[in-house]
């Protein structure tokens, strides 16, 4: 058991309990997916057939880096592992039993767009305002519905639900709903959340199924458990039920996807479900200074919902964390880009040892201005990825028509691309045609001298022909032989090379690498699958973690801190830690928002190996009006001694129009740079205690103010107005606060309450 011998006691522990309910807190940096990996590799030193082991992930890459490092403990027998995402291990399962739900097993997947087109043209048929119903509203919609398992129909009975769309001017979503679950039905489509909406519903009203995979799968493993939404949870409870040898890995510290549908509460009740639950908790960080870990525990103890652990690393004590504060976004850009370029010469450091994190994508313009200006390289994360280009996607439609015809998505998207003749009138006739006779589309096509005109019925009955000849390639041809072929006589490649602009020839180089890497998946010597219709459904569920990210370009990395989770990078700048901004306005409402945003900025900080710098602006351009920002209370909560400033406090007023010669808050609290003894943790602050408002406090009508009135602000306290300037709406104030110095607000936005 030579494997064992590089763990560390909690770890070795968490590897050897194989049975019953397991629960492994793992904190940042701990050897999670080293336990993970070496627990399988275990199960099957034990004798367990890899065949009854189910890991789910979250990423395919986390599944592919996992079974590699299984593979060298245990050989080619990992390849039997039952290991994948939720969605790419339940769609597989689905393919084997899809057809006692009504579906073929050749079912199409739509991703985002697919069923956004869809829902355009479901709303376009209803004839209602696309900007009531907005398409990416009533996807997220429809997709939160099924997350919770409500169906078309429940959703139309609910009466909570009814009466919020009715006051909401949207009594029509349990409609569009219905229609649209209908159409994908219809289709033999599933769309991303039916992939685990529809495994549940197969579980539930088929006993014998559920039955089966319980004793398939005898041995669960879940990674990011904190991560699990509803539907993920009920999966993973019923599989597990039989045999209850059931591990889940996760840190509730580092749950934030809320947004989409995460649960937090799957992971702080786990207990609950398991009474006989063994907890394992990985407390020692092995990627970052004493330092980092120090201030990532006084960040994450002021959140009440929490399993309560003790992270600690056994690394060097490392650099302070710095603070640098800029009078503008612009500025911080420039002082982060400059950091940058100084580490790099300085220390020969590489630029892919460098990661900007910021809480919304709109903040990388100032970073990516300030870089460029100083020619230091870098990438940008969550921008569109390869397989979402329309070229990529266009040939795609064709591979999904010949192996699912009815899939009505495909067949409009290129029926008449490249151009032959099937113009938007045809394609009318064609949708109406199936509405009437009760028939999909591709029944219409391929009969069309039935349903159609003479002119119109033979454009659409050559492009029935082709799609024929496409579906007999596919019996006796590889998947790359085939799909040339499809590219070739689809004429997209011709299209394509026949444009020479600069934009041509990329899009035309992009299909020729998406041919490249169906090559590559024919000759893969690691599955035994390699039709077509197997790598598009490898396709089709790629993660946003799973696009390109190559760890070989030496490239500073942009990116949010959703985008950044699972990552490292020796250093990490957090920028825009200003209130509203980080935490976000939206989170302020309730304690659990709040608390998801303070565990969004623990996910930042533990990014980081060995030099953390956070930063933030006293003034930002917000719709086209500079506005002042205070620090983050985010800042205020870092025990100071492990803090110190990038500029020195009497610098802070020289050219910044937000204070005057009296002395500032940070002035006031000079001496912080000074290392503070432990026992002053509590009553050591670097930020001025925020303000209480008054037991009466409402925001005056504000268009008499005069200079010299005295106003109270909810947050800044109480000031007196010394000087008025610009025109209504835009009128600023510039007021001296008591305990804050001089602030310019403007007054459409400042909310004061005049006092005298």
């Amino acid at each position: 058991m030579d494997y064992l011998d590089g763990l560390n006691p909690s770890q070795k522990a968490a590897v050897e309990q194989t049975e019953g309910p397991v629960m492994i807190v793992a904190g940042a940096g701990s050897g999670k997916t080293r336990v993970i990996t070496y627990r399988v590799a275990h199960l099957i030193r034990k004798g367990i057939d890899p065949f009854n082991i189910l890991v789910l992930t979250f990423t395919n890459k986390a599944a592919k880096e996992m079974r590699e490092r299984i593979m060298k403990v245990v050989g080619a027998e990992a390849k039997n592992i039952w290991m994948g995402t939720f969605h790419s291990v339940f769609a597989k399962l689905l393919r084997v039993e899809a057809q006692k739900i009504g579906y073929p097993n050749n079912f199409t997947i739509y991703d985002t767009d697919d069923s956004k087109s869809l829902i355009r043209a479901i709303l376009k048929e209803l004839q209602l305002d696309d900007k009531l119903y907005n398409a990416n509203f009533v996807y997220n919609r429809i997709s939160s519905s099924k997350n919770n398992l409500i169906s078309p129909a429940e959703y139309l009975q609910n009466e909570h639900i009814q009466a919020e769309d009715l006051s909401s001017g949207r009594g029509k979503m349990g409609e569009i709903y219905q229609i649209y679950s209908q159409r994908c039905y219809k289709a033999g489509a599933m769309d991303f959340d039916d992939l685990l909406y529809k495994t549940n519903v197969l579980l539930r009203e088929h006993p014998d199924v559920l039955y089966k995979y319980q004793n398939k799968f005898r041995y669960l493993m879940v990674d990011e458990y904190q991560d699990t939404n509803f539907s993920q949870y009920l999966i993973v409870k019923k599989l597990a039920a039989n045999n209850e040898n059931i591990c889940v890995v996760g840190d509730d510290a580092q749950s934030i996807y809320a947004f989409r549908g995460a649960n937090i509460q799957n992971i702080l009740n786990f207990e609950r479900d398991y009474p006989d639950l063994k907890i394992f908790k990985l407390e020692q960080n092995y990627r970052s200074t004493k330092n980092i870990v120090n201030v990532a525990n006084s960040i994450i103890a002021n959140n009440k919902n929490q399993l309560k652990k003790s992270v600690f690393s056994e690394n060097e004590e490392g650099d302070k964390i710095k603070v640098s504060r800029a009078f503008s976004d612009n500025e911080e850009g420039k002082i982060v880009a400059e950091a940058i370029a100084q580490e790099q010469a300085v220390k020969g450091s590489r630029y892919s040892d460098f990661a900007v994190l910021y809480r919304t994508n709109a903040q990388s313009r100032a970073m990516e201005e300030s870089l460029r200006k100083l020619n230091v390289p870098y990438k940008i994360y969550g921008g569109t990825s390869f397989y979402q280009r329309k070229e990529i996607k266009d040939l795609i439609a064709y591979f999904r028509i010949t192996f699912n015809p009815n899939d009505e998505e495909a067949i409009k998207r290129v029926i008449n691309y490249p151009r032959r003749g099937i113009g938007d009138t045809t394609i009318e006739r064609i949708i109406i045609a199936a509405d009437q006779h009760n028939i999909t589309l591709w029944e219409v096509i391929s009969e069309a001298h039935r349903y159609l005109d003479a002119r119109s019925a033979t454009a659409v009955s050559n492009f029935a022909l082709m799609i024929q000849s496409f579906q007999v390639m596919t019996k006796t041809h590889s998947a790359y032989d085939t799909a040339l072929h499809i590219a070739q006589h689809s004429t997209i490649l011709k299209d394509l090379y026949s444009d020479k602009s600069i934009e041509g020839l990329s899009r035309y180089e992009n299909i020729q690498e998406l041919l490249n890497g169906i090559k590559e998946f024919s000759e893969r010597e690691d599955i035994e699958e390699k039709g077509l219709d197997v790598f598009m459904q490898d396709v089709a569920l790629l993660t946003n973690d799973d696009n390109d990210k190559n760890p070989n370009a030496d490239t500073v990395s942009l990116m949010t801190i959703h985008s950044a989770k699972g990552l490292e990078f020796d250093n990490v700048f957090v920028v825009g830690l200003e209130e509203n901004l980080f935490p976000s306005q939206m989170s302020l409402s309730s304690r659990s928002d709040l608390e998801e945003e303070r565990r969004l900025f623990y996910v930042a900080i533990t990014r980081a190996g060995k030099k953390l710098t956070l930063s933030y602006a006293t003034s930002r351009y917000r719709w086209g009006t500079l506005t002042s920002c205070e620090p983050s209370r985010f800042i205020d909560e870092i025990d100071a001694s492990y803090l110190e400033l990038d500029f020195k406090p009497k610098q802070i007023n020289t050219g910044n129009p937000f204070f005057d010669g009296e002395r500032s808050a940070w002035q006031q609290k000079e001496s912080f740079t000074k290392p503070k003894p432990a026992s002053a943790v509590k009553t050591t602050s670097i930020l001025p205690k925020a303000h209480v408002p008054s037991a009466n406090f409402a925001p005056s009508d504000t268009s008499g103010l005069q200079v010299g009135m005295e106003v109270e602000h909810e947050r800044f306290g109480f000031g007196k107005v010394i000087n008025l300037e610009g025109s209504k709406p835009d009128v600023k104030a510039t007021i001296f606060f008591k305990d804050l110095g001089q602030k310019q607000l403007l007054l459409k936005f400042a909310k004061l309450k005049i006092v005298k």
